[in-house]
């Protein structure tokens, strides 16, 4: 048997999908027609509900290439299907880039694409191509690897940065665009706004109101006219809003991204002309200009040409202007195939604001397009937003699961109907319209506008804290949160660093600590000259603009920076844009009686001013930023560099560099203070200006003078401490993930009381293979400060053996692991059998990048930690999307890169955001299986009635269904969060031993009333067997004589009868007992009876029902069709029931159902022998393993090798 052909598209990426081919097939189109007719169109839903089965059903298989239809799978968890109609499309080549490969082209010379040229490609043989469209991509038929590829832009030809400037530098002609244009459409991101019909027919085949809709059509089949019309009421208002919802939501990301999407450009051609388009009109290859006052971007392009200010905030919420500078062009870095990852620092993405441009006399500042439309950074963006994934919660899962069970429970109330009317010889109208009113009764058609009325008020209830939040059903997650990941610079403390000092190297060791930079006699000294000079701030509208660092270190200088006007630069033509000198008053007093020297005081004024001749900007890869330099008057150019102290040190000549270097680092490091080392080189005098701008700068950073520390303090904001102690409290791990120096995150880390005074930290450093020798993790265990710091003003941490007690039970166990950026890479390659032991320990994550932040993530939700990310949103998007909830602290509304968004600025919004989680999951599991009693004492209530051939009134279905249950379903969901954090969490699944014994206690508790009252009615003195010949039972509602009969209309549905009156009171008392008991309050919410629209509603039906049962209204029963009992049956009944109403008494604690929880967990363990079997999260079961394991943690000053990790067998140093 043939294999069916199946491929892979997208392999490796995010969105993976496998794909197989289907042609037409005639007979089976015909059968499913056929098919259709005979089903009245339910078989034509099913199809379109489930794509696979809609083209498996209407095509056969065939080869990709020659497909018609296209079956798309995602390769995710989900495993979503999709289905996509493949399309022909004639042009003269069969790829985007094909015309770069013919001969004729080569022999062109860069920037000879003239018209004429360009115009005999245009004229040539045309191919077919199949291509398809899926989410807003294109995928095109591939014949080298007989596949579908996407083609994003310039990135897939593989070019170099050098052939960037070489070949892609001068522009397209005309032709070549329009070819291009074949492939790539239209630069835009077009987010179509669906018109109201086409967002109509599409919710409306929604199978929740298809079901609606049948048994709205049950209903008036058997003149349940009212509550047929209430429930289409319902359902009317319910698609209304959600219609409103969803095309507003269309409606601003249209005009979010239609604001700045078509613009007009200029675009250079191959002859080098300049010519204006639209924006929209841009292929890959094009090469634009960007105007001296700035533009929004309309597509990714890379800079070959002079330097841009940006403000990328619409990407990564950091609204700090970066500096773009151009590509290489010569070097060993122009060599490298562009990246647009890699080259970040040189691409302007789309969306993003260009500020303004640097540019020099007779160059123009020039980009070429990488990407376009959705293949954008903002296109992707978009695409994520348009085309979310599903989310996967256990909750849904378990829900989707009950209702299986409740179609289960219909299913079998179905068959007994079937066979009950049979029986008693029921017409067969009746069998039908009866045992499929039952289907309707067991699946509540209220359910998914109950459940979704918790989270909506929860949102509102985050929005009033100032947390926003883009992605509702993320609100669930959140209350299930047991670890949080925090950035620690601008989250756990102060965004702005405050000059603590400086100490400069001189001669090989260090001077003493200087307080001030900008002291008179530091003016000349280099290190201040470094201070003032290696930066990437710039003017904007006058004000100094850039790296809050930056700022700082700057003005501590006292210095003046000054950028030339566009005039300026166009007339005096100078090579060095940007100038810094020191004020007047800084510089070493003139003689004032000495005219000579007052004369003098100009020039060495212009003697200090340094020109910014080139920019190296700051790269966390890379962990510095470099500047080259020249002094006014000076025949040599300077190189000044800035970084992390140990990245520095490695960069200078070791001479220079003072012995005590890394005592020194250290005794500031572990303080708490934020080190930047500076370093500087002159450099050879030959090197001009032009040869400045092409020389990559590994050749420049390197042979430097080490010349000191620039030492940064960064406090702790107020309410760090006092959060990391809630979560703390409340059962809730924290780690710190920042970019920072390891010694600096722990001394915060201990300050902020996320490691305490007691508790020991194992520094683990890994060091990577190196020739023969295997890759090593050195175990350095830091001393506990606690003692020192009892002699010490300043607490230390030193790295030196200390003592530690491996065999204490696990949650007693006191050390923590801190890991660097470094060790964290070779661990995850070298150790792999190591990584899930080391992260359930680790609390400190330093010099982290941000792709090994989201690496991190990940690796925690592989051992089933709900984890939560907490940052600034610049350097943590990754994180921050990937995490189950992630928190941006930037109060741009324009950062769509997390789900939700505080706008205050510090973390206290974290146990906010928690509370609400927990408050809106706890209200779902309330609302669900309050949802699911309702349907099964309804259930019950008409099952028994089907025994006497009677059902439930018209009137008392609407009464019980808008009155109870819609009112309470939607305010029993307003209780507010709790006001602190418990240690335990709600529980997570629907489908646990608590809860389903908490439901089923409920069931047979409804249950044997209901049969109860069932029966004893029966037993009354007054009470008349039902026949359909008699009417005994049909007296008049208001005769006070039970025994006599009262001529009235003959009840054809045998409604008023004294069982259906008994069964309608005591199922409507069981709702209300029901709903209390479920109305669970602390420690999660707040106790229901301060949620007083419930209280009301409650004690409102309560007073209702006791006084229309009690003291009889003949206007009422007539319309809720109902009989008078004997008082004495009802104080009889309504005694019985007092063991379901008794929660009525003390709504607010919810005893009754942590009872059940208690004994009923407590029995189930017993029964199914669940006291000894492992827990079901994987990090739990890796910490009781870790109990039994005598070797870990490694000791002190000890040494793990790669192939010993797996024995745990280290060595003593």
């Amino acid at each position: 048997m043939k294999t069916r052909e199946v491929k892979i598209i997208n392999k490796g990426l995010e969105d993976e999908m496998e794909v197989w081919g289907y042609r037409p097939c005639l007979w089976k189109t015909i059968l499913v027609g056929v098919g259709v007719v005979c089903s009245g169109g339910l078989l034509l839903l099913l199809l379109y509900w489930l794509p696979e089965w809609g083209v498996k059903s209407t095509c056969t298989h065939t080869s990709l290439r020659e497909a018609h239809t296209l079956l798309l799978r995602t390769t995710d968890e989900f495993r979503q299907w999709f289905r996509a109609k493949a399309h022909v499309m004639l042009a003269p080549w069969k790829k985007p880039f094909d015309i770069l490969d013919l001969s004729a082209m080569a022999q062109l010379p860069n920037g000879d694409h003239s018209e004429e040229h360009c115009g005999k490609f245009a004229q040539g043989r045309s191919a077919q191509i199949h291509f398809f469209t899926h989410h807003s991509t294109k995928y095109y038929w591939d014949d080298e690897t007989q596949n579908f590829e996407s083609y994003k832009g310039l990135e897939d030809v593989k070019v170099s940065c050098a052939e960037i400037h070489s070949e892609h530098s001068s522009g397209l002609c005309t032709a070549l665009q329009d070819y291009r244009r074949l492939f790539f459409g239209e630069n835009e991101i077009a987010v179509r706004v669906p018109s109201l019909f086409k967002l109509l027919i599409k919710e409306v085949l929604n199978p929740f109101y298809i079901f609606q809709l049948f048994s709205v059509i049950l209903w008036s089949a058997e003149d349940y006219y009212y509550y047929a019309t209430a429930i289409v009421f319902m359902s009317v208002i319910s698609i209304a809003t959600s219609l409103y919802t969803i095309k507003k939501q269309y409606v601003m990301l249209h005009d979010m991204v239609a604001a700045h999407s078509v613009v007009r450009v200029s675009v250079c051609k191959g002859n080098k002309d300049i010519a204006e388009a639209m924006s929209t009109e841009l292929v890959p290859g094009d090469v634009i200009i960007i105007p001296a006052n700035g533009m929004i971007m309309p597509c990714d392009a890379v800079l070959i040409h002079g330097t841009c200010i940006v403000n990328e905030s619409m990407l990564t919420g950091e609204s700090v202007p970066v500096t773009k500078t151009s590509l290489p062009s010569s070097g060993e870095d122009s060599a490298m195939s562009y990246n647009m990852e890699e080259h970040k620092r040189h691409t302007l993405f789309c969306g993003t604001h260009v500020i303004q441009t640097r540019f020099y006399t007779g160059e123009l500042v020039t980009a070429v397009v990488v990407r376009t439309g959705f293949s954008t950074e903002k296109g992707q963006l978009v695409r994520s937003i348009l085309y979310p994934k599903p989310t996967d919660f256990k909750l849904y899962r378990d829900a989707y699961l009950f209702l299986l069970c409740l179609v289960g429970v219909a299913g079998i109330g179905f068959i007994y109907t079937i066979v009950l009317s049979v029986m008693n010889q029921v017409p067969a109208k009746t069998i039908i319209i009866e045992s499929l009113d039952i289907i309707t009764i067991t699946v509540p058609p209220a359910l998914p506008a109950a459940m979704t009325a918790g989270i909506v008020y929860a949102q509102r209830r985050l929005k009033r804290v100032g947390i926003f939040c883009i992605s509702p059903q993320r609100i669930n997650m959140c209350g299930q949160l047991n670890l949080v990941c925090f950035d620690k610079t601008g989250t756990l403390t102060e965004d702005g660093l405050d000059l603590w000092g400086i100490q400069r190297a001189e001669g090989g060791s260090f001077s003493p600590p200087e307080s001030k930079a900008a002291e008179q006699s530091l003016v000349s000294s280099a290190f201040v000259a470094c201070m003032a000079s290696c930066h990437s701030l710039t003017k904007i509208e006058g004000e100094l603009s850039g790296d809050p660092l930056d700022l700082k270190m700057f003005s501590a200088t006292g210095w003046i920076l000054e950028e030339p006007t566009e005039e300026e630069t166009a007339l005096h033509n100078p090579i060095m844009p940007t100038v810094v000198r020191p004020p007047k008053h800084v510089v070493p007093e003139a003689n004032q009686n000495n005219p000579l020297a007052q004369n003098m005081e100009l020039s060495q004024i212009s003697s200090f001013e340094i020109g910014i001749v080139r920019q190296f900007p700051f790269s966390s890869a890379l962990q510095r930023m470099s500047v080259v330099v020249r002094r006014l008057g000076e025949k040599h150019m300077d190189a000044y560099l800035k970084g992390a102290p140990e990245i520095v040190a490695s960069l200078c000549k070791q001479h220079t560099v003072p012995q005590s270097f890394t005592e020194t680092l250290e005794s500031y490091t572990r303080q708490g203070f934020r080190v930047i080392a500076l370093a500087h080189r002159q450099l050879e005098s030959k090197l001009s200006w032009h040869k400045v701008q092409s020389l990559s700068r590994d050749l420049i950073e390197t042979n430097m003078e080490f010349l000191g520390l620039i030492i940064m303090q960064n406090k702790i904001k107020q309410e760090t401490a006092g959060v990391l102690h809630e979560l703390r409290q409340a059962n809730i791990r924290t780690l710190m993930v920042t970019g920072d120096n390891m010694l600096t995150a722990i001394s915060v880390a201990r300050d902020c009381g996320m490691v305490r005074a007691h508790e020991q930290v194992i520094i683990a450093d890994a060091v990577p293979p190196k020739d023969l020798n295997p890759a090593t993790i050195m175990w350095h265990y830091t001393e506990n400060p606690a003692q020192t710091a009892k002699d010490n003003q300043s607490v230390e941490i030193n790295l030196e053996e200390k003592a530690f007690d491996k065999r204490q039970p696990l949650q007693e166990q006191s050390y923590h692991f801190a890991v660097s950026g470094k060790a964290f890479a070779v661990i995850t390659e070298h150790f792999p059998q190591l990584v899930q032991k080391l992260i359930l320990g680790a609390t400190v994550f330093a010099r982290m990048a941000p792709d090994q932040k989201t690496q991190l993530v990940e690796i925690l939700q592989s051992i089933d930690y709900t984890v939560g990310m907490c940052g600034d949103g610049a350097n943590d998007c990754g994180a921050l999307k990937r995490a189950h909830s992630g928190i941006s602290l930037s109060e741009l509304e324009a950062s769509v890169a997390s789900p939700f968004t505080s706008t205050t600025s510090n973390i206290s919004c974290v146990p906010n955001l928690i509370r609400e989680g927990r408050a809106a999951l706890i209200t779902s599991f309330c609302v669900f299986k309050f949802m699911a009693l309702y349907s099964i004492i309804q259930y019950l209530s008409v099952t028994l009635l089907y025994s006497i051939l009677s059902n439930l009134g018209d009137f008392q279905f609407l009464f019980i269904d808008i009155a109870i249950i819609l009112i309470i379903a939607f305010t029993m969901s307003l209780n507010p969060a709790w006001k602190e954090l418990v240690w335990r969490r709600p529980p997570s699944s629907l489908i646990s031993g608590p809860l389903l014994c908490s439901v089923l206690t409920q069931i047979l508790t409804c249950l044997f009333f209901q049969v109860l009252v069932f029966l004893l009615v029966r037993q009354q003195s007054w009470y008349e067997i039902w026949t359909p010949q008699s009417d005994a039972c049909n007296v008049s509602s208001s005769s006070l004589s039970h025994s006599s009969n009262v001529s009235s209309p003959h009840d054809h549905k045998n409604i008023k009868n004294y069982e259906n009156t008994t069964l309608f009171y005591i199922s409507s008392f069981q709702y209300l007992s029901v709903a209390i008991v479920f109305s669970k309050g602390k420690p999660f919410r707040q106790p229901s009876y301060k949620n007083w629209p419930f209280m009301l509603s409650c004690i409102g039906l309560y007073t209702f029902l006791l006084f229309i049962m009690l003291c009889p209204v003949p206007a009422i029963d007539n319309f809720l069709e109902i009989l008078i009992l004997d008082i004495i049956l009802w104080r009889l009944v309504f005694r019985g029931n007092q063991g379901v109403n008794r929660p009525s008494e003390s709504p607010a604690t919810a005893t009754p159902q942590e009872a059940n929880s208690h004994w009923g967990s407590s029995f189930l363990s017993w029964l199914f022998c669940r006291r000894n079997k492992p827990p079901m999260v994987r990090y739990m079961n890796v910490a009781l393993e870790l109990q039994d394991d005598p070797d870990w943690p490694s000791g002190p000053s000890t040494v793990t090798y790669a192939n010993d990790a797996q024995s745990h067998i280290s060595a003593a140093l």
